[in-house]
């Protein structure tokens, strides 16, 4: 990016896409316009009514500076500090997953099944590690009628997730809580549905992620052990010990893995027949069950 040239937004916009493109980026118009309306401090569908606009040498040092640490492997969602997320805007920091587009099969499990319940029932919901409070908040959102626990075993998830809490307004009817799954929660607590999106990726399948996952998101929150089924395995009695009868459990998971989990699940000897969901690319991505 030349100083002695004019660089409109739209041309901006159009050399970064290239550029992009040639680092063999995903979305590279996409990337690019998220990056500049964040440098410019506007919201993204601006630009599109600013394109013939100059963008000043602050603007565009700091625009270059962002789009350095993008082709460097960081994520947006880290490089901006937010991700939206079932029609919400989420504050992400490094030490919480990205929320992702395949997560939002777990929200509609159990927002499904919350709908079988009576209406004007009071519902209570676990969402167990809970990273940026995603789940549990797009959950409290779309089912007014629900009482959310969130938790996770980062006490600096748990700052995430609080002040997502209170950016989105959901601090009446969420309550964040730090924990190792469900341990910390009282014995006579039981819940209507439990969404866990834990730890599931193997040792071996770390090593193989793309860098800008691996580089830069929390281990913690992506390996589970040698199989990927251990931190699930751990949760599953607990999940029956606070479920209702009827009530849904609902897992995120490796399609690596789903057909272990199920079987994890069935083995219990407290759930329904487990039932696998793919998600938009066809891959097995939630396995969920209900409390006999």
């Amino acid at each position: 990016m030349s100083t002695a040239e004019t660089w409109t937004i739209n041309r901006l916009l159009a050399w970064t896409a290239d550029y992009f493109k040639k680092q063999q980026l995903e979305q590279p118009r996409l990337e690019a316009e998220v990056l500049l309306s964040h440098a410019l401090g506007c919201p993204r569908i601006a630009l599109y009514t600013r394109f013939e606009e100059v963008v000043g040498d602050d603007s565009r040092a700091k625009f270059r500076e962002l789009v350095k640490n993008r082709v460097a492997g960081m994520p947006v969602a880290y490089i901006v500090g937010k991700k939206e997320f079932y029609s919400l805007n989420f504050t992400v920091t490094r030490d919480t997953l990205i929320p992702r587009p395949e997560t939002e099969h777990l929200v509609t499990a159990v927002l499904d099944a919350l709908k079988t319940w009576p209406a004007g029932e009071a519902l209570q919901v676990a969402d167990v590690g809970t990273g940026s409070g995603a789940i549990a908040i797009a959950v409290a959102k779309y089912a007014p009628q629900a009482q959310v626990t969130a938790i996770d075993a980062s006490a600096s998830a748990v700052v995430v997730a609080q002040r997502n809490v209170q950016d989105l307004r959901v601090a009446d009817r969420v309550r964040v809580t730090g924990g190792d799954l469900l341990t910390n929660i009282s014995g006579d607590t039981k819940f209507h549905a439990i969404a866990a999106n834990l730890p599931y990726v193997s040792q071996a399948e770390y090593e193989a992620l793309d860098k800008s996952v691996k580089d830069f998101e929390p281990a913690t929150a992506l390996i589970a052990g040698p199989t990927g089924t251990e931190t699930i395995a751990r949760l599953l009695p607990q999940a029956a010990a606070h479920l209702h009868a009827g009530g849904l459990l609902a897992l995120e998971v490796s399609p690596m893995i789903a057909d272990q989990v199920a079987s994890l699940v069935n083995s219990q000897g407290s759930f329904s027949p487990a039932l696998i969901t793919k998600d938009l690319a066809g891959h097995k991505r939630i396995v969920s069950a209900k409390r006999l």
